[in-house]
């Protein structure tokens, strides 16, 4: 096993007690993420894509296996390390912008002028110049986003994970908010593993796009994005890849919606 790589995922699994019984999430995952990429989690709704995702960031304990950061095995949250951004931008109400982008570093105990430094430095390049002063009720869905993941950057993890960050967003909107990440990501190199529902979120992104199963969630299959950049989904390899993704998803589709999932 390569240990010297970001993310190490070993042979993990993690059941749930619901009134029902037990429910099996995900079932006997290894995933090795290597330095500087760019990972999607694929799959239907109900498959574990966040399940792992929140075991990898130490929010959730496994009951089998074991997750590698770094090559040291965690046991929870690893903040030094691993910055995470979540589909709702978590913002709090009552801090302008500059203050929700310096809310960890503030926890860490940077002085205030060094996080008004670094959130004024981040919010710039997102766009958001003119307004650092705004609450969240007085920017746009996009905007707070950028917001959100503003505050994750602040931090200077070297591991980024994202569940569905564009999830609730308009379609140009999301698409917008793609292009912007993939700059971010070009300009620190940062390995990110990043969950999505959609094929062509994840082809325009990723540099591999995992598949998982329907529940349990288990790797059906793996993919290499060659695709040059700015990608263009109307080109033949590009129909090809996502004729072969949804080959794969397709059958796990049908059972997580027979599944009621």
């Amino acid at each position: 096993m390569t240990t010297g790589a970001p993310i190490v995922v070993d042979g993990v699994s993690k059941r749930y007690e619901t009134p029902s019984g037990a429910v099996s999430a995900v079932d006997a995952v290894s995933l090795t993420v290597r330095p500087r990429e760019f990972v999607s989690l694929l799959g239907p709704s109900g498959c574990g894509k966040s399940t792992l995702l929140g075991m990898i960031g130490g929010l959730v304990r496994p009951d089998a296996g074991r997750i590698l950061i770094e090559g040291a095995p965690i046991s929870g949250p690893t903040p030094s390390k691993v910055a995470l951004v979540f589909q709702d931008p978590g913002l709090f109400p009552w801090r302008t912008a500059l203050d929700n982008v310096g809310f960890g570093l503030e926890l860490l105990g940077v002085p205030a002028a060094r996080r008004r430094e670094i959130a004024l430095g981040l919010l710039e390049p997102m766009g958001l110049k003119g307004f650092e002063a705004r609450y969240p009720r007085e920017l746009s869905g996009g905007m707070r986003q950028r917001v959100a993941i503003a505050r994750a950057l602040a931090l200077d993890t070297p591991i980024l994970l994202m569940d569905e960050p564009f999830g609730a967003l308009d379609e140009q909107t999301r698409l917008l908010m793609g292009e912007w990440l993939l700059g971010i990501w070009a300009r620190t190199k940062k390995t990110v593993v990043f969950v999505t529902h959609s094929l062509q979120e994840a082809i325009l992104l990723s540099q591999r796009i995992v598949v998982m199963t329907s529940r349990p969630g288990r790797i059906k299959a793996s993919f290499a994005v060659t695709l040059p950049a700015p990608r263009d989904l109307d080109t033949g390899p590009a129909a090809a890849l996502r004729a072969d993704l949804w080959a794969a998803i397709r059958e796990e589709s049908r059972r997580a919606l027979e599944a009621g999932l």
